[in-house]
């Protein structure tokens, strides 16, 4: 007879999950945006504003050896070198915390430096 509480099958027995690509992507995204030194920066087509966008990626790869491509936008003036290290090391971080993914790789493209907000004047 079966009940409710029936012995249950092991974990690592159960079944494997698979997280889509979307996601791991939307994960490195939004983990570049909330880097201090990125920036937001306006897209415009055709001279047409289209609005704001922050960081976009690309994630290729098993799950054991992922390769992620990102394409930043950084605040100026900015150690470019230090934040594209930031960033390599966090993506990685966040992927394999998240959703116990490995990172192989992380490629940083700065596709702008936007300079840093100007201070209010005070009159």
């Amino acid at each position: 007879m079966s009940t409710g509480t029936a012995e249950r099958a092991d974990p690592a027995d159960r079944g494997r999950l698979q997280i889509s690509r979307s996601v791991l992507r939307k994960i490195a995204e939004h983990t570049a945006d909330q880097h201090p030194g990125c920036a937001r920066t306006r897209r415009r087509i055709g001279g047409l504003g289209l609005g704001d966008h922050g960081a976009s990626a690309q994630i290729s790869g098993p799950d054991d050896a992922l390769r992620v491509r990102l394409d930043v936008a950084l605040r100026y003036p900015a150690p470019v070198r230090e934040a594209v290290a930031a960033l390599r090391t966090r993506i990685g971080e966040e992927l394999a915390r998240l959703t116990d993914c490995q990172v192989r790789t992380v490629d940083v493209t700065v596709s702008a430096l936007v300079a840093a907000d100007a201070p209010p004047r005070v009159e």
